[in-house]
């Protein structure tokens, strides 16, 4: 089996709630995603999506997505999806770094992979633990008692995790504390709380709120942008600590178990440049006894749908929480994509990712090789 044909297909995923504000004033209200095709000489085609929260979140961004694809994509043609280890090394070797603009050609493989061996992508990444698993959801940065009704809304609606945004440099430590502190008190048994700075505390303010808040039940999640800043918060805290946007490589996993650096880490299937190489990432956290949070940085219904397998074939004790995008925006792409209930997901059963592509809401493609 050879890839014949690359496609990428650019569409606007708008938000239910309007706009999602995190750490530094930043927001989105629509989200641009580009969904890949990619074709077999088999007539066997699988498709990924990778779709950036914005130009200033992560190094990378919407339309470099597909500009790196039209400069990868050639060097594909003819090559086996089926070989998804061979195909990430030629992938490297053609584009040095850019594993966001990897990460949905991978996903499309090992769409085809599934599709070819009948299975779903969960059952080829480990086997799927139990019926579902649980999610999380976001409280987008507004006010304390805003995003404390939030956080009611969404747990009558059967989530028990919460990643509350905080941070912004420049911004008054104290509305973070008391963001926390209201949020946490809308919060039952079994609930968790996650504070999430998206690097957006300075070392000094990020020990401001993790003292004022010390007995409070919650997660710090990345309060500040390197990983030395957030070692040294991490070592003047007793609570649990999560790193995020300086977890994108096994290297720094490595370093971080080894430092003691936290707890919990969060994966993206993107940053690591898709789902051959968050497997192997997702396979030493468990052998080095790290949980995690598996996600991308965001999407619609296949980005969703690849989230769902990565979660469900992770064993529940290692398997934090993980995330529904497809929910949090008003666009439905592809049919079959796993849908949110009680705050549960679970991934297809059907082969490959389970889905099919709503070509009338893709249109027309942006790019084809050849």
């Amino acid at each position: 089996m050879k890839i014949q044909r690359i496609r990428a297909y650019r569409v606007d995923l708008p938000l239910y709630e309007g706009s999602y504000q995190w750490a530094g004033g930043n927001s989105v209200s629509v989200f641009d995603s580009t969904v890949i095709e990619v074709k077999t000489d088999a007539d066997v085609t699988g498709y990924g999506e990778v779709c950036p929260l914005g130009p200033c979140y992560l190094p990378a961004y919407a339309s470099g997505v597909r500009a790196g694809i039209l400069e990868l994509a050639p060097h594909l043609l003819g090559e086996n999806p089926l070989e998804l280890q061979k195909l990430n090394i030629h992938m490297d070797a053609a584009l040095k770094g850019h594993p966001y603009v990897k990460s949905g050609i991978d996903m499309a493989c090992w769409d085809i992979l599934g599709q070819v061996t009948g299975q779903p992508v969960c059952t080829l990444l480990g086997g799927r633990y139990g019926d579902d698993f649980g999610l999380y959801r976001a409280i987008s940065q507004e006010s304390p008692e805003a995003m404390a009704a939030r956080v009611a809304g969404y747990r009558a609606e059967g989530y028990q995790r919460f990643q509350l945004k905080v941070g912004g440099v420049g911004g008054d430590p104290a509305v973070d504390i008391d963001r926390i502190n209201a949020a946490a008190d809308q919060l039952q048994p079994g609930d968790r709380l996650i504070a999430d700075a998206n690097t957006g505390w300075l070392m000094h303010d990020a020990l401001r709120v993790v003292n004022a808040v010390r007995d409070v039940d919650v997660y710090i999640e990345q309060p500040c942008t390197s990983y030395e800043e957030c070692l040294s918060v991490r070592q003047h805290t007793d609570h649990p600590f999560v790193l995020d946007e300086v977890i994108d490589s096994v290297g720094v996993l490595l370093r971080g178990h080894a430092d003691r650096a936290m707890d919990v880490v969060n994966l993206k299937i993107s940053k690591f440049g898709g789902l051959t190489k968050v497997k192997q990432a997702r396979d030493l956290c468990i052998s080095l006894g790290l949980a995690m949070t598996l996600e991308d940085s965001w999407g619609g219904d296949i980005v969703t749908a690849a989230i769902a397998h990565l979660a469900h074939s992770t064993p529940p004790a290692f398997r934090f929480t993980s995330t529904d995008f497809n929910s949090y925006v008003t666009v439905s792409i592809a049919e079959g994509a796993p849908q949110r209930i009680k705050g549960r997901m679970a991934a297809s059963t059907r082969p490959g990712l389970g889905i099919s592509p709503r070509m009338e809401v893709l249109g027309k493609p942006v790019l084809e090789v050849p």
